[in-house]
């Protein structure tokens, strides 16, 4: 299980962690795991989160200056979902929509963990 589903299921969770958020959502991350998130801009398979929640270096106390706090990782790999298809239907008016989408993500490692002068790695 890889980040806030690990989380949600009580399952143990590294004792270093940050919460980030990037593409409107919120990712729980430790040094050396993998996760997806949406299409973001990277450059020479480097990326660099900046927007940190909340970063935690021991079990239940969380870091209380975040100020220059950044999460970095190394892009693995981009890609696409599967496809999903949206269905809109009102009945007895001849009225039919079908639609497919598929999001692009990119899969990226945390290399590190950045605050208050330390540096925590896998």
């Amino acid at each position: 299980m890889k980040g806030a589903d690990a989380w949600a299921s009580g399952a143990k969770v590294s004792s270093m962690y940050a919460v980030i958020r990037t593409g409107g959502k919120q990712y729980l991350v430790s040094p050396g795991e993998q996760l997806k998130i949406e299409r973001t801009a990277h450059e020479n398979g480097a990326i660099e989160f900046s927007d940190i929640v909340a970063v935690s270096s021991e079990e239940g106390k969380f870091e209380s200056d975040l100020t220059g706090a950044k999460v970095t990782g190394t892009v693995l790999g981009e890609g696409r979902y599967d496809k999903i298809l949206v269905f809109k239907l009102k009945r007895k008016k001849q009225y039919k929509k079908m639609q497919g989408h598929r999001q692009g993500f990119v899969e990226v490692k945390i290399n590190e963990i950045l605050v208050n002068g330390k540096s925590f790695k896998a």
